[in-house]
Parts: structure tokens; C-alpha cells; sequence
């Protein structure tokens, strides 16, 4: 206890100084690597030790800038640490009733040992009895109570994706899993789809209804019990309709969910369509996650970093085209292949990359954002090319919804897989987006809006006339641009020196 109190007196104090004199950050590290060195590692500071340690040695060393919502919210995702080293939700232990469907519908549940519920309506009902009596037998022998999770929202660059990944880097478990939220939740599509395809053939003159969703939160929960999700957005109504049923399945199956967003709860899905049928999700997601807000204002990845040569060119500027040629034959020279188009096969379909080296792809816009591409197959160029060129990047206006979103998708994925980018535009990156004046097709929106008498508040709620959402997801796009600039960025994701 007293190497404790000695260590926190200490470490008031050359905070202190170090506010009130000039001592430089290598003498206050240097002194704080001393007392920190003194004291017992069975001390309880030492509970602290891990996250928060760690992250004030990247503070230290300059890496980090001392946040004091950023450490804040390290010691909530601290607590959860420790509960989490020894916490499991297996087994799985639902009401179970023994006549429905014991046909294991994919080869991915066939040795699980959790039954799976796929009940049609009269199953349910005349197994009623019986799941009550299953219900019984698992009162009498409860689990622990999941801990609850974390949300974490906040301006573009504040540092919610750090803060997660240093949580799950120091979680000592090995049911973990941590993805982008596009690509968890194509997952859940294709694996809603795969056990659709497994049901048995619906009989002639009988509607049998069957429920995969919640069939499919006990598989991913039978596969892990801590789920941390970067960039939890919802912007397609299919994922909007089914994620208070999934997530209400993962919660009761003692998953564990940290997550980051750009938006509070209660403005996921915003203006989207139908998004009365979405909204009681958002309170099943505060039931079961605290909400951390980090609000600085600050987008550290645009504080002054080296940048890593000219990444970013401006089609209008001299010699553009030339100097991304060059620095395409300059990449493509270390490759141990010759360019050539590639063929790239995504969920069936093939998709053709026109000028591609080894693991550097030359693309243009229009093969990127103009075709119907996704997030899945975005996330499929990723983990084929660590290098990729775009060219004939528009400048964005407010009217162009589908190729911003595209583009969004495109870099989220991009700097998710850690992929390093070259793009030649036609507008500098702080202007890309020009939120100008409507053009005729939006003009002609409005138009109709007024001719059918709707509100002002009425038309707001229109995804079909707005652009809010893209605009907002567009500023975290600019951000994460921005640090793909620098050099930390460039050298840390050279997949070539791995």
C-alpha cells in the first residue's frame, strides 16, 4: 500500500512540474520511467499496469499527445480487461425444446453443443411446455452475468480506434474477434443465406415460417464471447431491419460488444428509411453497453506528421499524370510479376482489375466507385493488393450519393486492411466534397417535395432528397486520407519488408 501511495504522490507531482516548468518531455519520461521502475509490480497500481501503462509510455515517447478523455476512457476499457481474461460464455445454456429441428442446417453447427432453435410457429408452440421446464433447470444453475460492454463515439480523429485496438490487444482471451462492422455484417448475410439454403423444402399447401437470425448469433457466439467492431455505422436497410434481433441474440448467447462510431446511438441510421422499425435496437444496444463519448474537437491525425513523399496529386497540376505513372513503374519494379489485368473472383461474380503488378494494383475511379461494388468486394481488393493507385477521382458534389458512398466504403475498408494509397484527383483533399448548389436532378426533387405539400421537417426525413449521412461519413474520409499521407502510415503497412 505504500509503494502505491508513493507511486501516484510521484506521479501528481511531476505531472505538476512538468505543467508548471519548462522540464522537457524526455526529462519527465525519464522520471517517470524511474518511479514507475521503483515500485512493486504486486503493488496495486500495478492494476493499472497494462493499458494504461502502455499508453503513457506512447505519450512518453511522443507518439501519443496526453488526452485526458482518451486516458478516461482507457481506465473503463481497463475494468473490462481484467473481467474479460477469465470470462467465457460457454456453454451456451438456452431453452432448448428437444422436437425442434435437432438437423444441424450447416456443417459449421454440426458439432456444436448447443441445439439449435429453428422452430416453425406450431413447433414452438407445442414444445411450450416443455422449454418452460428447460427454463427452470437453468435458473437453478445460473452463469455470471456478462459484463457490459463499451460504445465509443466521437468526432473524426479523436482517437476511438486506437483506444479499442490497444483494449483488444492487451485482452488476454482467446475468444476475441475484432472487424470492421461492413465486413462482420456481410458475414451475417452469408451465413443467413448459407442456413437458408440448408432448411428442409417447404412442403406443397403448408407455410412453415423458420428464423434464421437468431441461429446465427448462437454460431458466432459459439465462436467467440468478445466482439470489438471499428466503425459501427448503418446505412443499408437490410442490416437496419435485422439488427435488434441479432444483437438481442449475441447479448443473451454472454457476447461481450466494444465498439466505435462517428455517431451517438441515438443518431445511428439517421434519416434512414423505415427507421422506426430500427429504433429499438438502439435500446437494447444501451441496455448492454455503456456509452463513452470522446468530444475534444481535435483530429489528431491531422496534426503535423511527416509525409511520406507526394502521394496526392491534382490532375490539373503539371506532369501529374506523368509523376503517378512513375511512381507506379518505381512499386511495380520491386514486384517479382509483370502488369498484366487481373481477374479477381468475388462471392461468384469476377471482377476484372485492368493494370495490376504483383500486389500493386493502377486503377481509375470508375472501375472502383462506378461499378456496383461493395464492401465485401472492397475488402476483397484489400487482401489481394497493399498498394493501390486511383485515378480520376471526381470533385465530389452533394448530387453524386452512390460514388461517395462507394468511395467512403472504399477507404474505410482500405485503411481497415492497413492498404497504402496513391490518388490523382481533380480537387486538393480538404476540397473534395463541395457542398454547392443543388444540381437539376435535385432541384427537381425539390420541386416535387413542394408540389406534394410535405413539410420542411417531412422532406428532412427523406433519405431520398438528403445527403447528410454522406456528407458526414466523407469528413472521416478526408481524415483517414490525411494520415494515409504520412510517412508512419506508408513504412508501418509495407507488406513487401514483412
Amino acid at each position: 500500500m505504500a509503494a502505491y501511495r508513493l507511486w501516484w504522490t510521484t506521479r501528481f507531482l511531476l505531472r505538476l512540474t512538468f505543467k508548471e516548468t519548462s522540464l522537457s518531455r524526455g526529462v519527465w519520461c525519464e522520471l517517470f520511467k524511474a518511479v514507475r521502475g521503483h515500485a512493486s509490480m504486486s503493488a496495486p497500481w500495478a492494476a493499472h499496469g497494462g493499458l494504461i501503462s502502455h499508453y503513457d509510455s506512447l505519450v512518453c515517447s511522443g507518439s501519443l499527445q496526453e488526452d485526458d478523455q482518451q486516458r478516461a476512457a482507457l481506465l473503463q476499457l481497463e475494468q473490462l480487461n481484467k473481467v474479460m481474461t477469465d470470462y467465457t460464455n460457454i456453454p451456451i445454456l438456452l431453452p432448448q425444446p428437444k422436437d425442434c429441428l435437432h438437423r444441424q442446417p450447416t456443417p459449421e453447427l454440426k458439432n456444436n453443443t448447443s441445439k439449435v432453435n429453428l422452430c416453425s410457429p406450431e413447433e414452438k408452440m407445442s414444445n411450450e411446455k416443455e422449454g418452460r421446464d428447460v427454463d427452470n433447470i437453468q435458473k437453478e444453475s445460473p452463469k455470471p452475468h456478462p459484463p457490459h460492454g463499451y460504445y465509443i463515439h466521437g468526432d473524426v480523429g479523436t482517437g476511438k480506434t486506437m483506444l479499442m485496438d490497444l483494449f483488444y490487444s492487451f485482452v488476454e482471451n482467446r475468444r476475441k474477434r475484432r472487424v470492421h462492422f461492413n465486413a462482420f455484417m456481410l458475414d451475417v448475410h452469408r451465413r443467413i443465406h448459407k442456413l437458408k439454403q440448408s432448411l428442409p423444402k417447404r412442403r406443397i399447401g403448408k407455410m412453415t415460417m423458420y428464423d434464421p437470425i437468431f441461429p446465427v448469433a448462437m454460431e458466432i457466439a459459439e465462436e467467440t464471447c468478445l466482439l470489438c467492431f471499428d466503425e459501427f455505422q448503418v446505412v443499408d436497410i437490410a442490416d437496419a431491419v435485422i439488427l435488434k434481433q441479432l444483437f438481442e441474440g449475441l447479448f443473451k448467447c454472454g457476447v461481450v460488444v466494444v465498439a466505435t462510431s462517428n455517431r451517438p446511438p441515438e443518431e445511428l441510421y439517421k434519416n434512414g428509411l423505415q427507421r422506426t422499425a430500427f429504433v429499438p435496437f438502439i435500446g437494447v444496444l444501451k441496455e448492454h453497453c455503456h456509452t463513452v463519448s470522446l468530444d475534444t474537437g481535435i483530429d489528431y491525425r491531422t496534426r503535423e506528421m511527416e509525409a511520406a513523399g507526394k502521394l496526392y496529386y491534382i490532375s490539373s497540376e503539371p506532369d501529374a499524370e506523368n509523376a503517378v505513372n512513375t511512381l507506379f513503374e518505381e512499386l511495380a519494379y520491386r514486384q517479382n510479376d509483370v502488369t498484366r489485368p487481373r481477374v479477381l473472383n468475388m462471392q461468384g461474380r469476377e471482377v476484372t482489375m485492368s493494370r495490376t503488378c504483383g500486389t500493386i494494383a493502377d486503377c481509375t475511379f470508375q472501375e472502383l466507385c462506378e461499378r456496383p461494388l461493395g464492401a465485401g468486394d472492397y475488402l476483397e481488393i484489400a487482401r489481394q493488393f497493399d498498394t493501390v493507385i486511383i485515378r480520376n477521382v471526381p470533385h465530389f458534389r452533394v448530387g453524386m450519393k452512390d460514388q461517395a458512398r462507394r468511395f467512403t466504403t472504399l477507404i474505410d475498408n482500405f485503411y481497415d486492411q492497413k492498404v497504402r494509397v496513391v490518388i490523382l484527383a481533380d480537387a486538393p483533399l480538404h476540397r473534395l466534397l463541395d457542398q454547392g448548389p443543388m444540381t437539376g436532378g435535385e432541384a427537381r426533387d425539390r420541386l416535387m417535395i413542394d408540389e406534394l405539400g410535405l413539410t420542411d421537417e417531412a422532406s428532412e426525413r427523406l433519405t431520398l432528397f438528403t445527403a447528410d449521412e454522406e456528407v458526414f461519413a466523407f469528413q472521416r474520409t478526408i481524415s483517414r486520407l490525411t494520415e494515409m499521407q504520412t510517412e508512419q502510415y506508408w513504412k508501418s503497412w509495407d507488406r513487401s519488408r514483412t
